[in-house]
């Protein structure tokens, strides 16, 4: 059972973690928690929640910030995690489109036609992991060990708490 459970929080904490600049677009309705400047990984992602009146390329500009100083990037490791930062900001970018789409049609939609509209986000949400995932485990792979236990952490931190998160507000989804 355990190892179902931390299987299960590693693959939540990846998903949750790289898909956080879509779902910050949707969510700019609470303040960002500025990160504490003592501790990388004291600054989650997962915890601190959109600046309100920020376009969608700031906030996801400052979640790439914010996650580059959470793992340390090195020089060495700039052009993998250019390319990471590259396919989150396209991803931001095509997501923040769909969303926007979907709001100004909600008005005449039918119930099917919500639906429908939301398997597309979804499916846009599948596709986008797919680009996002090797992306980051080129990066991943490029890091040391040391780097790699970090990453490890700061994703598991991510994930429970943003599992927590969800739990105390009864979301889901």
């Amino acid at each position: 059972m355990q190892t179902i459970r931390s299987s299960y929080l590693a693959s939540a904490a990846i998903a949750a973690l790289l898909a956080l600049p879509a779902a910050a677009m949707a969510q700019a309705t609470e303040p960002a928690t500025p990160a504490p400047a003592a501790s990388p990984m004291a600054a989650s992602p997962m915890t601190s929640r959109p600046a309100a009146g920020q376009t969608a390329e700031q906030r996801v500009e400052g979640h790439i910030a914010q996650l580059h100083a959470q793992l340390r990037i090195t020089p060495a490791e700039q052009p993998q995690w250019n390319q990471f930062a590259a396919v989150m900001r396209d991803n931001a970018r095509d997501m923040d489109q769909a969303f926007m789409q979907r709001a100004q049609q909600y008005s005449t939609m039918n119930a099917l036609q919500n639906m429908q509209s939301y398997e597309q986000i979804a499916e846009a949400h599948a596709q986008h992991m797919q680009k996002l995932v090797p992306a980051f485990e080129t990066l991943y792979n490029a890091m040391p060990e040391q780097q790699k236990r970090l990453t490890d952490q700061v994703f598991r931190e991510n994930a429970e708490t943003h599992m927590q998160k969800r739990m105390q507000t009864g979301r889901n989804g």
